[in-house]
C-alpha cells in the first residue's frame, strides 16, 4: 500500500476530478493541501481520519466523534497505523499541518 491514498485505496471517486465528483464533491481530504505529504500521503490522502466530511461507505462524516468508530473499522486506516505507528495520532497530524505557521512565527 505504499503511499496509496484513501480515495485510491476505497475507490470512492471522490478525488479531484473523480467519478464521482458530480455527484457527491471533491472529498475533503483530497484537497487538503495543509496535509500534503502526511504519512506520504497527496493532500490528506492518508490523513483522511482527522478530516470532517469524508464520505466512508457512503456515509458523510460530519464529526470526529462519529469518524472516530468508523475509522477504528477501516482497513486503509488499520494499515496506515501500522505503517506510521509514532505518526498516526491527532497530535502529530496538528503539528504537521500547523508546521508552515509555526516557522512563520518564528521568524
Amino acid at each position: 500500500m505504499t503511499n496509496q491514498n484513501c480515495w485510491e485505496f476505497k475507490k470512492c471517486g471522490r478525488e479531484i476530478d473523480g467519478a464521482n465528483v458530480d455527484k457527491y464533491g471533491v472529498c475533503p481530504a483530497a484537497d487538503n493541501v495543509s496535509a500534503d505529504g502526511f504519512c506520504g500521503g497527496k493532500n490528506g490522502g492518508r490523513a483522511c481520519v482527522y478530516i470532517i466530511g469524508t464520505l466512508c461507505d457512503g456515509i458523510c462524516q460530519v464529526s470526529l466523534r462519529n469518524k472516530e468508530k468508523k475509522c477504528e473499522e477501516c482497513e486503509f486506516h488499520s494499515q496506515l497505523k501500522k505503517e506510521h505507528p509514532d505518526e498516526m495520532n491527532i497530535f502529530a497530524y496538528l503539528d504537521y499541518v500547523n508546521k508552515d505557521k509555526k516557522k512563520l512565527s518564528e521568524k
